[in-house]
């Protein structure tokens, strides 16, 4: 059967908005850990917290990976707008990224106190830094960046740090730090779970706090942010369901019950994910200068060919994705145990 071109372009949106709602739930979690990091008291607490994540980062980056270069493939227009208007950012994250990961891998290299304070710090500002860039970074998608009629930013760095974009920046990073502080509880026992719950209670508070602020600020800042929900009534269904989950998180701590609230939390983020995506249609970037100069999935899509051979790929690739990534979490289940191998 032969998709028409639209179709494929819608598709292909869809697509970016799984693998990037499949990346904000994995690797969600564990820069919440990186956050919730300093929060430990002893050396071993924070070995029991970097091992509760270490079997898995490298896996969920992955995702970000593959959204990366799916938005390259697919619209190529927008990658390269946006690579050139947030540059500077990229390179930001990209170092906040591989220091991260160099963190984790030389912690426990040696026994120096010095040295693992230094590593300590440095796994807390990345992952927060990371975060925070990811938030600031949805915030200008949503209120616009200044994009010509050439499809070129025309904007400076600073014109990216408004106080919206900023808002979203803390509202993401408090959100991360309240999944990696559930997460992190199904992970460990004794002592540090005990204080892993007090993470949790405050971490949902923060986020709550900010995310009350951001909707407001949202439609003030974004006065057409629920343009396609008059398009799309339907869309209302996951409003209510992204309550719903919120809701059920401080619920299901209570009960005792936190792979529940873990779900709850995931569900939280996919539904963040897609109310996002729903705001943006059919804009990938929207232009600030003028709503006709913004770059659409189909002003700014490859060739129906490239979109099709593409599809035919993901159809064949993305179960052997899921799988791995299934295998992997079956097989790291269960309390982190620290041995010599352990980071």
């Amino acid at each position: 059967m032969q998709l028409s071109y639209e179709l494929l372009c819608e598709i292909w949106f869809v697509l970016l908005g799984v693998l990037l709602a499949g990346y904000a739930i994995l690797d969600g979690f564990d820069l919440g850990v990186g956050i919730l990091h300093l929060g430990a008291r002893t050396d071993h607490e924070r070995r029991v917290m970097m091992n509760s994540i270490g079997p898995l980062w490298d896996g969920n980056e992955v995702w970000l990976v593959t959204f990366g270069g799916a938005l390259f493939a697919a619209f190529p227009n927008a990658y390269a707008t946006i690579f050139s208007g947030f540059y500077v950012a990229f390179m930001i994250l990209l170092f906040a990224l591989i220091f991260r990961a160099v963190s984790m891998e030389f912690r426990s290299k040696t026994d120096s106190p010095a040295w693992r304070r230094f590593w300590d710090y440095s796994f807390f500002g990345s992952s927060a830094l990371a975060t925070f860039l990811f938030g600031v970074a949805v915030g200008n998608a949503m209120v616009g960046i200044p994009i010509g009629q050439n499809m070129e930013f025309q904007g400076r760095f600073l014109d990216l740090i408004r106080p919206y974009p900023l808002l979203v920046g803390a509202f993401t990073v408090a959100m991360f730090a309240m999944h990696g502080a559930i997460y992190l509880y199904l992970k460990t026992e004794g002592e540090i779970q005990e204080r892993v719950e007090k993470w949790m209670w405050s971490g949902f508070g923060c986020f709550m706090m900010l995310y009350m602020l951001t909707t407001i600020f949202t439609f003030v800042a974004v006065p057409n942010a629920a343009g396609n929900f008059q398009k799309h009534p339907w869309a209302w269904v996951v409003v209510v369901l992204n309550v719903a989950a919120i809701a059920n998180i401080p619920r299901a701590i209570y009960l005792g019950r936190p792979g529940y609230a873990f779900l709850s939390s995931c569900c939280t983020i996919a539904a963040f994910v897609f109310l996002f995506s729903i705001e943006l249609m059919p804009n990938l970037v929207a232009s600030s200068v003028r709503p006709d100069y913004s770059l659409t999935i189909y002003n700014a899509a490859s060739s129906a060919k490239t979109l099709t051979i593409m599809l035919i790929i993901a159809v064949l690739g993305m179960p052997f994705v899921l799988a791995y990534t299934a295998v992997i979490y079956w097989v790291f289940r269960g309390k982190v145990q620290i041995g010599s191998h352990s980071y």
